[in-house]
């Protein structure tokens, strides 16, 4: 007999049937082993996304506070450039007033 005998034929088709199952099951563990690492993956990513999100949030609003605060500071600044509001700081804070210029003092009752 030659080797495209039909008995030939019909046992090499078990052969050939337990190793499309073998190859099967490998790959099928593989694509499972993938799946599963990649949803690990994919879960702590999600985690640490979250944790990242959350302190971005929590720095967002101080840099809210600090703008706001250099922006009160800016403001100042540019006040302290007017000869008048200084002029207003100095009679507040030290009593000192222009030439001619009389203070009005509120009395003091109970003293």
């Amino acid at each position: 007999m030659n080797r495209f005998a039909a008995e030939e034929k019909s046992s090499n088709n078990k052969g050939l049937a337990a190793g499309m199952k073998r190859r099967r099951f490998i790959w099928a563990v593989m694509v499972t082993v993938f799946l599963g690492w990649a949803g690990y993956i994919f879960f702590a990513q999600s985690a640490a996304i979250a944790n990242k999100s959350e302190l971005l949030a929590k720095k967002q609003a101080t840099s809210e506070g600090v703008t706001a605060s250099l922006n009160q500071l800016k403001y100042e600044v540019s006040r302290l450039n007017d000869d008048e509001y200084i002029g207003q700081l100095a009679r507040k804070w030290y009593n000192m007033y222009p030439l001619g210029e009389q203070p009005i003092r509120p009395e003091q009752s109970g003293q």
